[in-house]
């Protein structure tokens, strides 16, 4: 450190090179001084210290431990930093540190790994490596001198907790079976990889009765996984479920000589999975260019003369899916509510959907009707064969138009456009939607696999009724939209006041 980087931490008092007291006894310099190049010497040993504080800062790791959901992921690949972040959120819990979550006083987690000899060389060399010596109070080993754990197999580290207490890191390794993973009560469950479903399901049970946390951060190298379902696509729509994809630009501690090397040698699968950390199979997403950082979004007041229309694709034993559109001023669609339910009559649905209309001041005709398109199916007769689906909507007030566009190709294309330019957001009460867009698969003979489809088959229906070029952009001329945007902008801000 340089000498005015001393005095000014010192409180500005240094002795000359003449020894002069500067006006104070020259121990209480001598203290001081000793004080200050002692915290130069802990921010160099102490890695914790250091983590995320520096000019450089690794967003997503911040994110990860400022979120508060109780089943976090990370999927990221080789080198993007997702280790990291689960043995810092473990250190940080188990000593009481957490800058983001309320702190308890005596806490009991595990690190799980895939075997010991993969524990001892990832998660547990990570976990030493942020946890100074000084704060540890015992190491148990399996395996190896505990003065030296690094080359051992670790049981567990009780560690000094902030808050007076004590707090133990136990190690399990998913080889050992489930069995091993029994009766314990937990406050954390750190997957570092994906363990096996049963291990997964045991641990979820561990943290139960203290209401604990599990996260994970992993590679997503065994295809689609029971992880893929639960936590990528979220089949259950549990609330305490987040994730977030980490690669290696995010990271910016690593260089761009570094990024440029490792993606010359790895084939385009590879880097999907190695970089990128997404979910791979043989058959590859129909929508890739779905990012739910960009088209999914928080729900707003939609203005009225946003409003555009409702889209259904009807079922029965299958879900009934309903969305309701809107299009803002440069030709931007927004998806801003959903219903999505199986095994009901038509009145039902039409309940629902008129529910979801009047929380959104959904305009509805002089009969007092809500317009939508609809499936062409729904003009066949139902079984009893005395009314269509379509003559149903109509008499719960739902006046539903059965003429869309159903080519299943340019209906994809003209989804991939909007995603493309950002011209698709979905508020984020829409799961089935988003879901459907992350799961939609490629089959053999390049058609899309016919499964959990049908909220995006009413959304092509939709999107099919759009110009190619929305007719605002030819329409009005720069100045015009501009002075709109200025208009809507002054509209949110006076909307905030309220």
């Amino acid at each position: 450190m340089k000498k005015n980087e001393i005095k000014e931490k010192s409180g500005g008092i240094l002795p000359n090179a003449e020894g002069e007291r500067q006006g104070v006894n020259a121990r209480v310099v001598e203290e001081r001084l000793v004080a200050v190049l002692g915290e130069i010497s802990k921010r160099k040993t102490d890695k914790l210290a250091r983590y995320n504080t520096g000019r450089k800062k690794h967003k997503k790791q911040i994110a990860f431990h400022k979120c508060k959901k109780r089943n976090r992921w990370v999927f990221g690949g080789n080198r993007t930093g997702k280790t990291e972040c689960g043995a810092v959120e473990t250190v940080f819990l188990a000593r009481g540190i957490h800058p983001y979550r309320k702190n308890k006083k005596n806490v009991t987690g595990w690190v799980v790994s895939l075997s010991q000899q993969v524990q001892r060389d990832v998660a547990q060399e990570k976990i030493l490596s942020y946890l100074n010596p000084r704060y540890i109070k015992e190491i148990v080993m399996l395996s190896g001198r505990k003065d030296h754990p690094q080359s051992g197999i670790i049981d567990r580290i009780v560690v000094k907790n902030e808050l007076g207490g004590t707090s133990t890191i136990g190690f399990k390794s998913c080889d050992q079976g489930r069995e091993k993973f029994q009766g314990a009560s937990l406050d954390f469950v750190w997957f570092d990889e994906e363990p096996p479903k049963d291990i997964y399901e045991e641990c979820r049970m561990r943290v139960l009765d203290k209401r604990g946390d599990i996260f994970g951060t992993m590679t997503p190298l065994k295809g689609l996984t029971f992880v893929y379902d639960e936590i990528y696509l979220n089949k259950g729509n549990s609330p305490e479920v987040w994730y977030e994809f980490m690669e290696w630009a995010d990271n910016p501690f690593l260089s761009k000589k570094e990024v440029a090397a490792f993606t010359s040698a790895l084939s385009e699968e590879e880097l999907t999975k190695r970089r990128y950390g997404r979910f791979t199979e043989g058959s590859g997403p129909v929508y890739p260019e779905f990012d739910e950082n960009l088209h999914v979004i928080d729900p707003f007041p939609v203005p009225v003369d946003w409003q555009d229309g409702v889209s259904i694709d009807p079922g029965l034993h299958n879900p009934l899916s309903a969305h309701f559109y809107a299009v803002d001023y440069d030709g931007t669609v927004y998806v801003v509510g959903e219903h999505f339910e199986a095994e009901q009559t038509v009145d039902y649905h039409a309940r629902k959907i008129f529910a979801i209309a009047d929380s959104l001041n959904w305009q509805k005709d002089g009969a007092g009707r809500i317009h939508a398109l609809i499936d062409s199916a729904a003009e066949q007769r139902t079984l009893s064969g005395m009314k269509s689906v379509q003559e149903l909507f109509l008499e719960q007030g739902i006046l539903a138009n059965p003429k869309v566009n159903k080519d299943l190709f340019s209906g994809i294309a003209q989804v991939k456009s909007y995603l493309k330019q950002g011209k698709l957001k979905i508020f984020k009460n829409c799961p089935n939607l988003i879901r459907e867009l992350k799961a939609y698969r490629w089959a053999e003979g390049d058609k899309p696999k016919k499964v959990d489809d049908h909220a995006l088959d009413e959304l092509r229906y939709y999107l099919m009724t759009k110009p190619k070029g929305h007719p605002f952009l030819t329409e009005k001329s720069p100045v015009l939209k501009e002075k709109e945007r200025l208009i809507r902008l002054h509209g949110r801000k006076k909307r905030s006041y309220l």
